[in-house]
């Protein structure tokens, strides 16, 4: 049976019969299954003589097909047959001594049991090794959320009203992360933790892989790392390099680029690389993280229109701007213009995003959100604000009175542009939605930014409005942008880059790429991928 079951699943030697855990990876579905292909990319990061050592213990913390620990099977077979010559023999040490995992649903717990031991119960009469117990070394407990005083879960954040559910309903509280001590779930040390942890806690409600989605991801690192293992390798979402995920700390985030123990990154701007058919917004990433390791990281990215990966050897946050400056390619670009501005990305004042405002910076719960509609069609003595918004898709203005702007009336007054909060998809080649000039007497909904916000320090006159409307218009100025804007959201953050000029004049491409000395073969990347911009609606405030 053993030597059966070797030939016809471990081997797969029948390679016109397709991978069941391929197919199930190719399924449309708020939760990832990481196809095997992905899953051997990933192993190949480690140290092959892991595979080599009855005694190396590998744990996945986030079980859904079992495919990490099928493939890790497949390789200490291998690997481990001089040392364990007996098939049966070498296969109970391995799955009992070797190899566990914690299930994330039920459902999971009895797909990983059948990838790994071939029955969805080990204690049974068709498991390939037999356990005392049901669940072998793949456990599963339901786990409830702990309610805090503001309704949240505790450890994971998630909404008492979304997730507080019957005993028949799967709570999606996951154990790894819903306990202060996860050492105490297997009570030994593990070696190698490997996954694909879930994203956020949003199955059905937001889309499972939207950007606005709260992230938890972190958390498996997090509980993942008090583990204390050698080696960590997960996949996740890439968007916390650019610090555009969505309920990761700033702080972790700096923690993290600048712990150096990331040896190795492969990081997807098309995520659909890794999983067929599955949208996530501002790509994927797996990594290989080494406890003892110290140094600067080998990082490849994976350019969506590229064949082969872009391969940079140096820290993770080597300019010390906060975040990963994911495209390589973009290295020397900011590299010139550090030469003539200094390193400006690193201080507001001196960078685009220090004339950008918060997001919803005139609206509060009340007024002005993208449902309210207690403003006029018309002016009138009242009604003297005009209040630009969109309507059915498409961009005009309406009016309101002085005691529906909540805050912030003092801008009220100013010349200023207004730019889409939103826009693009964070991998098109326009990059922003086109922005247009707010004259004095007008605000926006929280559809918009403002640019030029702050009366004590901008102070903008129509001319220089127009002027910094040209500015953004530049290839040039959208690349800087792209460089961090991974998803559609485009907070104030992702201007960072974007160093600034003198508004007095116009600005064009031809201008921008003398000033900084670009080369040929910078112009011409920027060029390749930033679309001309050709301004439409609502330009000049009338």
């Amino acid at each position: 049976m053993a030597e059966s079951f070797f030939d016809k699943i471990y081997k797969n030697k029948t390679q016109h019969t397709p991978d069941v855990l391929s197919c199930l990876a190719n399924l449309s579905n708020d939760e990832v299954f990481t196809p095997p292909d992905v899953v051997n990319q990933m192993l190949d990061l480690l140290p092959q003589e892991l595979f080599q050592n009855p005694n190396t213990t590998f744990l996945d913390p986030a079980c859904k097909t079992g495919v990490f620990l099928r493939e890790i099977a497949k390789r200490l077979l291998v690997g481990l047959e001089d040392k364990i010559p007996n098939l049966q023999e070498r296969i109970d040490h391995i799955f009992h001594k070797q190899l566990y995992g914690i299930a994330i649903t039920e459902l999971t717990s009895l797909l990983s049991r059948r990838s790994l031991y071939c029955s969805k119960y080990p204690n049974g009469p068709y498991s390939i090794t037999k356990f005392d117990n049901p669940e072998g070394n793949i456990r599963f407990r339901r786990i409830n959320h702990t309610w805090g005083k503001n309704e949240k879960c505790v450890f994971c954040g998630a909404s008492k009203e979304q997730w507080d559910r019957e005993d028949t309903l799967e709570t999606y509280a996951y154990e790894l992360i819903h306990t202060e001590n996860p050492e105490r779930l297997f009570n030994m040390k593990f070696d190698v933790i490997i996954s694909n942890p879930p994203y956020q806690m949003t199955f059905g409600i937001e889309g499972g892989n939207s950007s606005n989605a709260k992230s938890i991801y972190n958390l498996f690192i997090d509980k993942a790392a008090k583990l204390n293992p050698r080696y960590m390798c997960m996949i996740t979402p890439s968007r916390w390099m650019t610090k555009t995920a969505q309920g990761i700390p700033d702080i972790w985030i700096e923690n993290a680029l600048h712990s150096n123990q990331f040896k190795i990154i492969h990081d997807f701007e098309d995520a659909s690389e890794c999983f067929p058919g599955v949208e996530i917004k501002g790509g994927v990433s797996y990594f290989l993280w080494e406890k003892d390791y110290n140094g600067k990281c080998k990082y490849y990215f994976h350019k969506a229109s590229m064949t082969s990966p872009i391969y940079r050897y140096d820290y993770l946050d080597s300019k010390n701007a906060g975040i990963v400056v994911r495209n390589p390619q973009a290295y020397s670009i900011l590299e010139k213009i550090e030469q003539y501005e200094g390193a400006y990305y690193n201080n507001t004042a001196n960078n685009f995003s220090g004339l950008v405002s918060a997001k919803h910076f005139f609206d509060d719960s009340n007024y002005l959100t993208s449902n309210w509609k207690g403003y006029k069609d018309k002016s009138s003595s009242d009604y003297t604000i005009k209040y630009y918004l969109n309507v059915d898709r498409e961009r005009t203005f309406r009016w309101i009175n002085n005691s529906q702007l909540p805050k912030n009336k003092k801008t009220k007054d100013l010349w200023k542009v207004f730019i889409p909060a939103a826009g693009g998809s964070g991998y098109d080649d326009i990059i922003l939605g086109k922005p247009f000039i707010g004259e004095p007497g007008s605000v926006c909904s929280q559809t918009f930014l403002v640019i030029g916000y702050d009366p004590e320090k901008h102070n903008f006159s129509r001319l220089e409005c127009e002027n910094i409307i040209t500015y953004i218009q530049t290839k040039f100025f959208r690349y800087l942008v792209s460089i961090k804007k991974k998803t559609q959201n485009g907070p104030r953050g992702v201007y960072q880059f974007v160093p600034i000029q003198d508004f007095t004049h116009k600005w064009t491409d031809e201008m921008l790429y003398e000033k900084y000395n670009l080369s040929n073969d910078e112009i011409n990347l920027i060029e390749s991928t930033i679309r001309p911009m050709e301004l439409g609606g609502i330009t000049n405030g009338k």
